[in-house]
């Protein structure tokens, strides 16, 4: 049994600052006691020591075993596949962004796959040279190409501006990493209409081998209540109205004729102790899509004075992604 829970996070790039920014919204707080250090600790589960490394480096460091947990973007995890890294949590709802094939805009003509494959074609027949893929994406962009039927290509692994490559002819297309697309279109680029090879957002995943061991699987529990508790009440608000009524279940009884304030288990109503007497509080837990349909239904049956607090946390009966994990590492056995 291990003693010391090593979780590695990213140390630098798109998602680092985001990652931090994540946990800690999630109650899971990183102290780094020097910007300059590549140590940290989580407060909130004492076992666990935080590694900072490149998001390339995490992938590597769970899958060795030298972390047992990390965060990572999935579009590395897809270019480096690796027998014991497992994606415990693929869906942290943030570092989005796409994995593509872009083209110079000049070629007016190239707007999908097939149409690449065809300049493809000419290239090798015409130039008599293969077509030039500028990424650090090689394992991906590979599969990728042949799996659309283009076999005349060559893969520059480049590293840096990717996206200048075509311009300064170092390169004819690229398949790189686009958020806004800001940058390909600053570049003078465009993505194919049905070019997407990986959507990528960030994700929490382990070792498989280090997750059989208690102390490791329960600090992945902790992590995943959390995760979980915090992203589910990014969905929710908690709404409190005034209302009048001659007793707590003829108010209650209204309330819970409309699905939409029907609460996640019911409304708390609570006496109001005035001098107009008949008054209660009702306090019900309102899904963010249906706010003002809900805020507005209250009003109809007599409701006043409403407040709403965003839900920072919604703790179900066990963590559902932790449930998964454990199906999943029993099925392994």
């Amino acid at each position: 049994m291990m003693d010391r829970v090593t979780l590695a996070l990213p140390s630098k790039g798109a998602i680092a600052d985001p990652t931090l920014s994540f946990l800690s919204d999630c109650g899971l707080r990183v102290d780094k006691p020097n910007p300059r250090q590549y140590t940290g600790s989580i407060p909130t589960i004492p076992s666990v020591d935080v590694l900072f490394q490149r998001v390339t480096d995490v992938v590597y460091k769970v899958s060795d075993g030298t972390a047992q947990l990390g965060v990572t973007g999935y579009d590395v995890v897809r270019e480096h596949p690796h027998d014991d890294l497992i994606v415990i949590h693929p869906d942290l709802r943030y570092g989005y962004c796409k994995l593509l094939v872009a083209v110079p805009e000049s070629w007016v003509d190239v707007e999908s796959i097939v149409d690449l494959a065809e300049v493809a074609l000419d290239f090798r027949e015409y130039k008599r040279r293969n077509l030039r893929v500028a990424t650090t994406f090689t394992n991906l962009t590979r599969q990728y190409l042949h799996e659309q039927g283009i076999h005349h290509f060559t893969i520059l692994n480049a590293e840096g501006a990717i996206e200048v490559a075509p311009t300064i002819g170092y390169a004819d297309v690229i398949v790189d990493l686009m958020q806004s697309g800001t940058t390909l279109r600053e570049n003078h680029l465009k993505p194919l209409s049905d070019g997407v090879i990986v959507e990528s957002q960030a994700c929490l995943v382990g070792n498989r081998q280090a997750l059989q061991d208690p102390v490791v699987l329960n600090a992945a529990r902790v992590m995943l209540e959390h995760i979980d508790a915090a992203l589910q009440g990014r969905s929710y608000s908690q709404v409190t109205v005034n209302m009048r009524g001659d007793s707590v279940d003829t108010i209650a009884a209204r309330i819970v004729e409309n699905p939409l304030t029907r609460g996640l288990q019911g409304p708390t109503i609570a006496p109001i102790y005035s001098a107009e007497g008949g008054w209660h509080t009702v306090t019900i837990i309102v899904s963010n899509k249906n706010l003002l349909s809900a805020v507005e239904y209250l009003r109809e049956l007599g409701g006043t004075q409403a407040s709403v607090i965003p839900v920072r946390y919604v703790f179900l009966e066990s963590s559902p992604t932790f449930n998964k994990l454990q199906e999943f590492l029993a099925g392994a056995d």
